[in-house]
């Protein structure tokens, strides 16, 4: 069997084209992250992101990594910490929609082990409701991004808490 493909113009997107012309519901391609924007601008900030899921972790590190980013990764509370000892992250980005951990209590106990100074936290989930975003600021994150996190958005978020938001540039 051969199914023809047509791509259509200017968005990246698929469809089958034909004899009766069957239609698959189609979806916008992710926007390529311009070369001028994927430059240095993360060189040298430690990232802790921590997360469950595995594709999340692989995400965010590749994105961040691609920037200059130190990256590191962890999927319990007990390999956060560790990974606080190893790195000294200037940024925590945390899902407090896991069941297994719980986000707020993790940024609580990061903080109190950092008295010198205070971490800036992103939090994120896959729960995009107004509750998640108002209880992640309550908690003390600085930002609340719902997931799927789009690359160039994870780069802006971080280069704001780590006050680099002049370097960031589309």
């Amino acid at each position: 069997m051969r199914l023809p493909i047509q791509q259509l113009p200017g968005d990246g997107g698929f469809s089958v084209a034909g004899l009766g012309e069957l239609a698959i519901p189609q979806s916008k391609a992710r926007a390529p992250v311009k070369d001028s924007f994927v430059n240095s601008n993360l060189s040298g900030v430690r990232v802790l992101v921590v997360d469950l899921d595995a594709d999340s972790l692989d995400f965010a590190c590749t994105v961040l990594e691609d920037c200059g980013a130190q990256v590191e990764t962890a999927s319990s509370e007990k390999g956060a910490v560790e990974a606080i000892e190893r790195l000294n992250p200037d940024v925590l980005a945390i899902d407090i929609g896991i069941q297994a951990l719980d986000g707020e209590a993790l940024l609580q106990q990061v903080r109190s082990r950092m008295v010198d100074r205070e971490i800036p936290a992103l939090a994120f989930t896959a729960v995009g409701r107004v509750e998640e975003r108002i209880r992640a600021l309550q908690q003390g994150f600085q930002i609340y991004v719902p997931k799927p996190i789009e690359p160039a958005e994870l780069v802006a978020v971080v280069a704001s808490l780590v006050g680099r938001s002049n370097d960031f540039r589309f």
